[in-house]
């Protein structure tokens, strides 16, 4: 395992502490965002403080609570900003987290959570493997989920090593479930499996779960029945697509892909499209031959960021939608793992401009996280979790 690896680099900086851790804008937009940048400042307002954070998620309709989640396997939840003395969800006993890179390791609400309840997490379990599963709110605790109510959608192999997990869950704009799978661990894809349509590691999942478990596969796929490929399959050629997200506006689809030893990535689809995107590991690491092979129609990144930089592992965000930090307004936020200064981009299809420092800076930077309100969070394995905010 090399310090490319998502968690491993945070686990050693916290071994050494001594802590136990480890879409796009038109010109017009563009001068406007780029004219108040430089007439306000963008801060961080620290909401709490967790252990080891990697996730935060709100529920569709609920403008009262914020969700974080613990990678040893914990969902806390705040109430209006207190945080409430029960964790939402504990599932510690079903989570392995004794690799750097495995846990409970993102969350995600049904569209229709208000009224079904139904909410779905991704970990790793005892035997390395992935576990995408189903869970309920609490019948009259909205504060509590029901334990019981577990139902697995998906299982995936990973047995053989315990890194490149992937680890996001996010509903997509048509309302499917959207599962972000890593290669299957190593180092440069040793099995091949990021060009390997014939399994799900290394790979963008598109599936509709089913509300007493399991999972259809949505109309629109690009792998149908009988073409010898995974069905589930909606992009492919990832290495460990740690961290995805919609624009809430416009609904394109951004993957921020961690690398192998040269280059971190963002890729990059408009919605409606995107489907069967060859996003070319292992033969390529961003825009650079990592191997001889064929990636068919490969598509280059938007964006790549060099490991000489000091990117290690790449931490992608979200478009910027809270009108109450204009100067973002329509930017994407990305970070690293290893490199603490905040990014934000404009994004369009085969372009990245206007790649800038925010002036924000989160150590051990895990992940990113939004509200319904379009707030926007930045998570620190190292516990703290802030909300953005422009004086």
């Amino acid at each position: 395992m090399t310090r490319r690896t998502l968690i491993a680099g945070v686990t050693a900086i916290a071994a050494a502490a001594g802590i136990a851790a480890c879409g796009s804008s038109t010109p017009s937009r563009v001068a406007t965002v780029a004219a108040a940048a430089r007439a306000t400042r963008i801060g961080l307002q620290r909401i709490g403080t967790f252990s080891q954070p990697v996730y935060v998620a709100a529920a569709p309709g609920d403008a009262r609570r914020l969700f974080v989640v613990e990678r040893a396997g914990r969902i806390i939840v705040l109430v209006r900003g207190r945080r409430q003395p029960r964790p939402f969800l504990d599932i510690s006993s079903e989570v392995n987290s004794g690799g750097t890179e495995q846990g409970l390791l993102s969350m995600a609400f049904a569209p229709d959570y208000q009224t079904s309840g139904r909410f779905y997490v991704y970990y790793t379990d005892d035997s390395n493997n992935i576990q995408i599963v189903q869970y309920r709110r609490a019948r009259g605790d909205p504060d509590r989920a029901d334990p019981s109510s577990s139902r697995t959608v998906l299982s995936i192999d990973h047995h053989t090593e315990t890194n490149h997990n992937g680890g996001q869950l996010q509903f997509g704009p048509d309302g499917d479930l959207y599962v972000g799978v890593g290669d299957g661990g190593s180092e440069g894809d040793p099995h091949n499996y990021g060009q390997n349509t014939h399994v799900l590691l290394g790979k963008l999942l598109r599936i509709a779960p089913r509300p007493r478990g399991g999972y259809a596969i949505p109309a629109g796929n690009p792998y149908g029945p009988g073409s010898g490929r995974r069905a589930e399959i909606w992009a492919y050629g990832l290495r460990n697509p740690w961290r995805f997200s919609f624009d809430r506006r416009t609904g394109d689809l951004i993957i921020a892909d961690v690398g192998q030893d040269t280059e971190e990535e963002i890729d990059f689809a408009r919605h409606g499209h995107g489907a069967g995107a060859n996003y070319g590991w292992s033969i390529f690491e961003g825009d650079l031959r990592y191997k001889q092979g064929s990636a068919p129609g490969a598509i280059k990144p938007n964006l790549v960021a060099r490991h000489s930089d000091g990117y290690c592992a790449i931490i992608g965000g979200y478009v910027v939608r809270d009108p109450s930090l204009p100067s973002l307004y329509g930017r994407y936020l990305f970070g690293d793992n290893c490199r603490p200064q905040i990014n934000s981009v404009v994004l369009s299809a085969g372009h990245a401009r206007e790649n800038h420092a925010t002036g924000l800076s989160v150590s051990s930077l895990s992940a990113f996280g939004q509200d319904n309100a379009g707030h926007i969070y930045a998570v620190s394995l190292f516990g703290p979790v802030y909300r953005l905010v422009q004086h």
